[in-house]
């Protein structure tokens, strides 16, 4: 990595580099190695983790070059921080079960970060760059802490199907329709709905993954069958499409090759 940031022989795309121009590349990693372990080919995970590896060098040169840390320094300075959040492993705590393990977690990351901000809202410190599935279940999980919460998933039915209810309203009830509310009332039924997701001990952020993923495969399939009855997809009407995809269920069902 320093060679690659050697002004006189280093890279030019990386001298280009900052902190900033370097995150995206970062959350796609994670996002590639997600993908791989969701996969289970360990090859793949492996060829990720480096990569993944590889963007924190890359932050621990650019660091060591503003004289602020390095590698060493982050490494060091993550044990010091689990070694003091696993007190009952480092510290011989005794720690009752499980919900009480994670109120000591808690305990201590708020000690933590009690010095850095005067904010003191239940919501504080969490990052507004997270991913908005992830920054929704986390928000809710904080509320959930001081007792704003459903007690169980039945409500959150309820409340799901009113904000598709408050869209339909959107849509058919006013001549003219206002899209900035209809982005809200969507944005509200998607917060509803990972909600709904924690409620049911569902991650939703790995759940829209694997629909993601099965989505592309099947229609992956679709496109098999086209090409196989030698059709134009782009000539093909949306009934003769939804035939097709009724088709690539029942081989993925059956699992059977096209």
């Amino acid at each position: 990595m320093s060679k690659l940031r050697d002004p006189a022989d280093g890279c030019p795309w990386d001298l280009k580099q900052n902190f900033s121009t370097i995150v995206p590349y970062t959350i796609e990693e994670a996002y590639e190695l997600a993908d791989a372990i969701e996969k289970g080919n360990m090859d793949d995970i492996k060829d990720e983790l480096g990569d993944l590896l590889f963007q924190v060098v890359f932050y621990a040169q650019l660091g060591k070059e503003q004289t602020s840390f390095d590698f060493e320094a982050i490494a060091e300075h993550l044990s010091e921080k689990m070694i003091k959040r696993h007190p009952h492993v480092f510290a011989n705590e005794h720690i009752e079960d499980d919900n009480a393990l994670k109120a000591r977690w808690d305990e201590i990351k708020a000690a933590e970060k009690g010095h850095s901000t005067d904010d003191e809202s239940i919501l504080a410190n969490i990052p507004d760059g997270l991913a908005p599935i992830l920054k929704a279940e986390k928000i809710q999980k904080r509320c959930a802490k001081v007792g704003f919460d459903w007690p169980n998933a039945s409500p959150v039915f309820d409340k799901v199907r009113e904000e598709i209810i408050e869209i339909e309203e959107e849509l058919l009830e006013k001549e003219n329709i206002n899209q900035q509310a209809v982005e809200e009332e969507v944005g509200d039924l998607l917060f509803a709905v990972v909600n709904l997701a924690r409620h049911l001990n569902v991650n939703a952020e790995t759940a829209l993954i694997k629909a993601n993923n099965k989505f592309e495969s099947r229609f992956r399939q679709v496109e098999g069958l086209i090409q196989k009855d030698k059709a134009d997809i782009k000539k093909l009407t949306l009934e003769d499409l939804e035939q097709y995809w009724i088709t690539a269920k029942t081989y993925k069902a059956a699992n059977k090759p096209l």
